[in-house]
């Protein structure tokens, strides 16, 4: 559909070269931060909905070592995530956004959440989490060892070679850091308690990820929406309950946008 077609484009934020996709109105309100594995591509036809849904822009980007953005240095730091958080401040000057909600879906989501909590930028007006980390649970890393095993002998390579142009690291880039001992430590719950903008978490109750542990870390003033029988990517999974969650928290942070 030529209407719901992304305009895509780039950007350069730190010296590195970033694939960018937007939909519906401009400055997006809408900015999305995707997944461990994700990229652009990846999101599907979730932000041309989100768009007709709310009638808000929507804007994408794949971080680098993602998509057809530049690549990264490996490994990774087990601080990964607050690298990510501290560029994108930058991101959003380069995108000329206003007024937004960060919509993050799993590493997106903490990263999102780093940033709302250790920076005031009058921007950002709420966080809609999609199944986000806060800190490491045992049942997260059995999914990143059976997500290593699906790779090098199942077909998970060859389904994200679709959407990145350097598979490997991009699959390394996560998975390795998840998987360093070092990792078991990593926890966000102070930056989680500092941000003063609304949340919305969105958990699946079979989440091979996290547990609802993850949604109480996010804090008593967040609102939560928990979905029986859906896994990691509640807006794939089970995208009408998702949009629906979605949509009424954008409009009441941001209002109604023009359709």
């Amino acid at each position: 559909d030529a209407m719901n077609a992304p305009r895509r484009g780039w950007i350069s934020v730190s010296g590195r070269r970033l694939e960018t996709a937007s939909w519906g109105k401009e400055p997006a309100g809408i900015v999305l931060l995707h997944e461990g594995l994700g990229s652009v591509s990846l999101w599907r036809d979730f932000p041309a909905s989100l768009a007709a849904a709310t009638g808000h822009g929507v804007f994408a980007w794949s971080r680098a070592g993602y998509g057809n953005s530049d690549p990264v240095p490996l490994p990774r730091r087990v601080s990964y995530m607050h690298d990510e958080a501290a560029v994108l401040g930058a991101l959003l000057d380069a995108v000329g956004l206003g007024d937004c909600v960060l919509l993050g879906h799993s590493d997106g989501a903490s990263i999102a959440t780093i940033f709302a909590g250790t920076n005031v930028d009058m921007r950002v007006q709420g966080l809609a989490l999609i199944a986000p980390h806060f800190l490491v649970e045992d049942v997260c890393l059995a999914g990143i060892a059976a997500a290593r095993e699906r790779y090098e002998a199942g077909d998970l390579r060859a389904r994200l070679a679709r959407h990145h142009a350097d598979v490997d690291g991009a699959f390394h880039g996560w998975n390795d850091v998840w998987s360093n001992p070092a990792f078991r430590a990593w926890n966000i719950t102070a930056e989680a308690a500092r941000v003063r903008v609304p949340v919305m978490v969105v958990q699946g109750l079979a989440d091979p990820y996290g547990t609802v542990a993850q949604v109480a870390a996010a804090g008593p003033r967040a609102e939560a929406v928990l979905l029986d029988c859906v896994g990691h990517a509640p807006h794939l999974e089970a995208p009408v309950a998702t949009m629906d969650a979605v949509r009424g928290f954008c409009v009441r942070v941001l209002g109604e946008g023009r359709r």
